[in-house]
């Protein structure tokens, strides 16, 4: 019989992307894969380690695997197991940690384990590396409810931000071959997936080769130009990228795109050019608000969405106040909160000024509660207008939902003939949960 593996995925769309590349390593390797409640031989948990409560979490994880099976095999990988693999082994029912060189062999070591009895390992195996040895690059995709896929073009970073753990935890920038690149993307158009997902530490740093190679062998706007090109593919949309790395250039293109959308993430982090310097951010507040100018000058329909941090060390009342006023005036149409958790061996972690726990909660709830308010007044500034949706594959309490090419989400009573279908509609109203809502028997509908 084959021996049955599940994953579990904290954190990111690159997690996700790398979680769904190792799955395929393992069917490759004669696996059954499975769901994570279900019964298997081998759970695999790929960590993540941006937030406290990512590390909390992981325990529980655990807990739910040896719920499933307790004479199961139980193998962490990821950012927190580069980071803190000793920690990681000392949770009860771990078996192996795998830091950031050894998780994309994870398939040797696994086998290795299946090869003994499982009562003779009780000293959890631990392969990490310096990260300094991060310095290859593995390409990797996610396809996980047949309508998106998550295509990762680059891995690693190279700033220095002083809250940030990934350039611990993942090493140096370095990028896809834009062969590589393309030739996955095909993969994922013959798969009949609908819409692409750039993603990346920092994706706009895209053309670093490896093994610490500076030189950019294409740039990011190469990449947006040959990606445009591949047939097949309805939809490419933009991950998260640094405000100083989306260039005029590239806002250009995307605006006269047939397949890239209107819908940017940037990171922002803080309003407050005194945090941002302590922060160590390659820009300033007045470079964020032009690349938000210039999108919606070229894009008027583009969703644009933000990262900030909340209670970073030294964050006075004041500081947050021009934080939640620069955002509120900002043409901008939804918000990530992160409430700002200490990271070990980080700058930030030893600077005075620390905010209370307290006060950084009441200002992430403020701010959350801002979000609130800036997605439904895009919601209502889309009212009237004519968007194509692309319906995803969950039944949820009797509605399908989708999204617009500019990231406004719908629901329609539930069909499953619409699954990964892209159709034509014109938003009317918003209903009660913050959502667009409408019926297919509509004159509003049109099918594409």
């Amino acid at each position: 019989m084959k021996k049955k593996v599940a994953f579990y995925t904290l954190g990111c769309k690159l997690n996700f992307s790398e979680t769904s590349t190792i799955a395929r390593g393992f069917v490759d390797e004669g696996f059954e894969r499975v769901d994570f409640s279900q019964q298997a031989d081998m759970y695999v948990i790929n960590t993540c380690s941006v937030t406290e409560n990512a590390d909390k979490r992981f325990k529980t994880v655990v807990r739910q695997a040896h719920k499933a099976n307790p004479d199961a095999f139980v193998a962490a990988i990821g950012c927190y197991a580069q980071l803190k693999p000793e920690e990681l082994a000392a949770v009860d029912g771990v078996d192996l940690v795998l830091g950031a060189t050894e998780k994309f062999k994870i398939t040797d070591y696994v086998n290795d384990l299946f090869g003994r009895p499982k009562t003779a390992l009780r000293m959890t195996e631990i392969h990490s590396c310096e990260i300094k040895e991060a310095d290859f690059y593995v390409g990797s995709y996610a396809i996980g409810d047949r309508t998106r896929a998550f295509l990762k073009v680059q891995d690693g970073c190279d700033y220095k931000c002083t809250y940030c753990t990934i350039p611990l935890a993942r090493g140096i920038s370095r990028s896809d071959t834009l062969e590589n690149v393309l030739n996955n993307a095909k993969e994922i158009s013959a798969k009949g997936i609908k819409e692409i997902v750039l993603t990346g530490v920092n994706i706009g740093d895209y053309g670093k080769g490896e093994f610490g190679n500076k030189k950019h062998e294409h740039t990011f706007l190469d990449l947006v130009e040959a990606l445009d090109r591949v047939e097949g593919i309805s939809r490419l949309r933009i991950s998260s990228i640094e405000p100083n790395l989306l260039k005029n250039e590239t806002i250009d293109f995307v605006a006269h795109s047939k397949r890239f959308v209107p819908h940017f993430h940037i990171p922002l982090q803080s309003g407050s050019d005194e945090l941002l310097k302590l922060m160590r951010r390659r820009y300033m507040s007045n470079l964020y608000t032009d690349r938000v100018k210039k999108i919606k000058e070229v894009m008027p329909n583009a969703c644009i969405g933000v990262d900030v941090i909340v209670g970073f060390p030294g964050e006075t009342e004041e500081h947050f106040l021009t934080t939640y006023n620069f955002l509120s005036q900002l043409d901008i149409s939804y918000l990530h909160v992160f409430t700002y958790s200490e990271r070990d061996n980080t700058p930030a972690a030893t600077m005075e000024g620390v905010v209370p726990k307290a006060v950084r909660n009441k200002r992430s709830k403020m701010l959350r509660g801002l979000s609130v308010k800036k997605r439904r007044a895009f919601y209502e500034s889309q009212l009237g207008s004519e968007r194509t949706v692309l319906f995803e594959g969950e039944n949820k309490e009797g509605y399908i939902h989708g999204f617009t090419e500019n990231y406004i989400k719908v629901k329609a009573p539930w069909d499953p003939a619409l699954v990964n279908t892209v159709h034509e509609i014109q938003l009317r109203e918003i209903d009660a949960d913050g959502l667009v809502r409408f019926d297919f028997s509509s004159k509003d509908v049109f099918v594409q």
